[in-house]
């Protein structure tokens, strides 16, 4: 008898523990950091494929996009972070708010359907943004470009969504060199970052868009393999995103891996672990 006890004592002891360690991870999650794991190309070179970091959710503050969604669909689990935090929703305000800057790397929960976005701040409140022959204006101004060479990678399946890369250079075969044009993008705070080109298409010249009050504008790095706030939402594109949509500023890569689970070790980028980000 005494055994069994023991042995009930034991199982309870370790629910408690694996409980308030799965609250704890909750609080961290929802108060300091939030993992993320890139999913697409739309921010290359600056981030690839398989990239891991932890976003910092204090930089700005905090509103309801600050809490996690929880999503689960083999078990039928979909808790939205509505349903955690609605409470802060509305006002387009937040907790202890901090203003982004221009250039920041950012991600954001999608104003319509909920899905988070990683995406580089370039309109503030106010600006009027426009793309003319694939060089972005920033209020009427053309922003500083200069050639960066060729960014290069292998035309092959990238990631757990076995993704392929779009290759300036033509179609190209399986494992060949995939070139894409580069260029260093500079604001007119000083910020300067690497953008992608790969042809012309339409985004490359667009109207101005004027940012709202209280709304951000962003775009990919990868400008021409981006949906982002150049399209609007009603055709998937992202539009202008409220501030209370703001989870996070990304500062440095952690880890990264260039195959389709971050188990295979023989596909980590060591040369890119703890890289920081511009």
């Amino acid at each position: 008898m005494a055994s069994d006890g023991k042995t009930g004592s034991g199982i309870w002891e370790t629910v408690k523990t694996v409980f308030w360690a799965l609250v704890i991870a909750g609080i961290f999650r929802t108060i300091f950091f939030q993992p993320f794991w890139i999913p697409s190309g739309s921010m290359k070179d600056t981030l690839l494929i398989g990239d891991f970091l932890f976003v910092n959710k204090m930089a700005y503050g905090y509103s309801y996009a600050s809490c996690p969604s929880i999503r689960i669909p083999a078990v039928g689990l979909d808790i939205d972070a509505k349903d955690i935090c609605g409470f802060l929703d509305g006002d387009n305000t937040r907790i202890l708010g901090g203003e982004p800057e221009r250039g920041d790397i950012i991600v954001f929960r999608h104003p319509v359907n909920g899905t988070d976005f990683i995406k580089r701040l370039i309109g503030l409140p106010g600006d009027r943004i426009q793309m003319k022959d694939g060089v972005l204006h920033i209020n009427g101004e053309a922003v500083k470009l200069e050639d960066a060479g060729t960014f290069e990678e292998e035309f092959a399946a990238q990631g757990p969504m076995r993704l392929r890369p779009r290759c300036e250079n033509g179609v190209v075969g399986e494992g060949a060199t995939c070139e894409k044009s580069r260029q260093i993008e500079t604001f007119p705070n000083g910020q300067a970052h690497q953008i992608l080109n790969i042809g012309r298409q339409r985004s490359d010249d667009t109207g101005v868009y004027t940012v709202p009050e209280g709304h951000y504008f962003f775009m990919g790095d990868n400008r021409d393999n981006s949906t982002d706030s150049r399209f609007p939402q009603a055709v998937g594109g992202v539009g202008f995103v409220p501030y209370e949509n703001l989870i996070g500023r990304a500062g440095r890569v952690i880890f990264s891996s260039a195959g389709r689970s971050m188990l295979f070790f023989w596909t980590w980028r060591g040369d890119r672990f703890f890289e920081k980000l511009d």
